[in-house]
């Protein structure tokens, strides 16, 4: 049974910083691009960032351009994201998503999601 378990999440003020990690298991994450999806309070959830199994070009919302930096380690099938000059528009629930192969395109139905975790920004 693939688990995709996040954690990192918290409540910060603006202009803070938080590193959100996921930790996938059940399966090898070999091929697979990992990343993060948002939903904010009222919203739908959004894409925010992804990145392939090689680590290659990663691609981001222009929302967080700049701001937001998303990596990975294969060796211990986790995905990072590092959010810095977050602001209260970030606040929502984080979600650690994953699917097979590279996507070309929007990424709009990810094979597996995390739980979620929540970044609430003050300020």
């Amino acid at each position: 049974q693939v688990q995709l378990v996040e954690s990192g999440g918290g409540q910060v003020q603006a202009g803070a910083s938080l590193r959100l990690s996921c930790t996938g298991s059940g399966r090898t994450f070999a091929g697979y691009t990992m990343g993060w999806f948002r939903q904010a309070p009222g919203k739908e959830r959004e894409f925010v960032s992804r990145i392939p199994w090689n680590r290659g070009q990663t691609v981001y919302a222009d929302s967080v351009k700049g701001r937001f930096t998303v990596s990975r380690d294969n060796a211990k099938n986790m995905v990072y994201l590092q959010m810095n000059s977050l602001r209260p528009e970030d606040t929502a629930v984080y979600y650690c998503a994953t699917s097979a192969g590279v996507i070309v395109g929007p990424w709009t139905s990810p094979d597996y999601w995390g739980q979620g975790t929540q970044v609430t920004v003050v300020g």
